[in-house]
């Protein structure tokens, strides 16, 4: 099979989004979960910059989860299952696992610093400080862990549809049911619990949403893996970006000011038709124009992946710092974070993975590339 560059453009310029998404995250002040709060309180200070929130929280990893679940169906045209999934175990859980004991823990100190501050960690071992800091270190690996867990929920849908019954059938959807099947990606937010409880695992729920990012999984798996669907969307990937700009855009001018990743207003249906409309228009357009690969492209293809798993200590530390011990203006602040992000995340990664353990540990790489 011929290489579909788009698949890989694609796949890296929305690592790059989650990168600039994560500078704004870091200093929002609309109540989202994480980060180290904004610049004054909502709405005196309003921050449009957050805007950059809502315009890419409801589509990107949604998408990184269709394109996953197309390259696997790719990947296990040639290998066998257990091929792939001990492939999948390596890179995935390798690093959403050992590498937080490794790595991400210099994450989890900056996550948990502001509780040392308040003095919860007063008294605690230093191995016990040290676990706590690896598992809080998790952030952004979430979408690895959950990525394994669905490979494994993929595997037992196998077994069960042999034949490829279902692959067979959604090759033949038109464009009225590709659209349509954007209920089903409402229906996976309404999976979400409205109200957790502070005292639960709710709230831990309701940040992996695994069953919301099955949907996409296997959707990308059964559905967009064919050729004659991609085509489709490549025909169609103008109007399909008009409505998902026009709705996006509804989207925000009514809801700027809310939290935007609570349950209630992910599942609304204009949310969810903003999400799925721009899943479709990103991977039309760059079916229609960016399916070629240079050599940036390329570098970017291989490394976004390590990329992606060391970035937020960039953003972690240096945001943290620049917010607690400097006077900068939050403009200042912003700008130095993103060419930081930019430039050090794919330092760190290529010191990262010149160190054989260290790089099996953190990117579940056994051979430098």
């Amino acid at each position: 099979m011929e290489r579909k560059h788009w698949i890989d453009n694609l796949r890296w310029a929305t690592v790059l989004l989650v990168l600039f998404y994560h500078v704004i995250y870091f200093y929002n002040n609309k109540g989202v979960f994480g980060g180290i709060g904004g610049f004054g309180d909502y709405p005196e200070c309003r921050q449009y910059q957050d805007i950059v929130m809502y315009i890419l929280y409801p589509f990107f990893m949604p998408l990184l989860f269709i394109l996953a679940g197309i390259g696997s169906r790719y990947a296990l045209q040639k290998q066998s299952g257990k091929e792939w999934f001990r492939a999948r175990t390596r890179k995935l859980l390798v690093p959403g696992t050992i590498g937080l004991f490794v790595f991400q823990w210099m994450v989890g100190y900056f996550n948990t610093v502001v509780a040392a501050r308040q003095g919860v960690f007063d008294g605690m071992p230093a191995i016990a400080k040290y676990m706590m800091m690896a598992i809080s270190g998790t952030g952004p690996l979430w979408f690895i862990q959950v990525l394994w867990l669905l490979c494994l929920v993929l595997l037992l849908i196998r077994a069960i549809d042999r034949k490829d019954w279902l692959y067979n059938i959604c090759g033949k959807a038109n464009y009225v049911v590709i659209i349509l099947l954007g209920v089903l990606f409402w229906v996976g937010e309404q999976t979400l619990i409205k109200n957790p409880r502070p005292e639960s695992l709710d709230g831990l729920l309701n940040l992996y949403k695994p069953f919301f990012y099955l949907v996409p999984f296997l959707l990308g798996y059964f559905v967009f893996a064919h050729d004659e669907v991609q085509e489709k969307l490549e025909k169609a990937w103008l109007p399909l970006m008009v409505c998902a700009v026009v709705a996006g855009t509804v989207l925000i001018v009514t809801t700027f000011g809310q939290d935007n990743t609570s349950p209630q207003y992910l599942g609304s249906p204009l949310n969810c038709l903003y999400g799925w409309l721009m899943c479709l228009a990103m991977m039309g357009w760059f079916k229609a124009k960016f399916n070629r690969t240079g050599a940036f492209a390329g570098y970017m293809t291989r490394s976004s992946y390590g990329i992606y798993i060391v970035h937020y200590l960039v953003i972690a530390s240096l945001g943290y710092m620049m917010k607690m011990y400097t006077s900068l203006a939050p403009w200042m602040m912003y700008a130095i974070l993103f060419f930081a992000v930019m430039l050090l995340s794919p330092a760190i990664y290529e010191i990262l993975r010149r160190i054989p353990f260290v790089r099996w540990c953190v990117f579940g790489e056994k051979k430098n590339r």
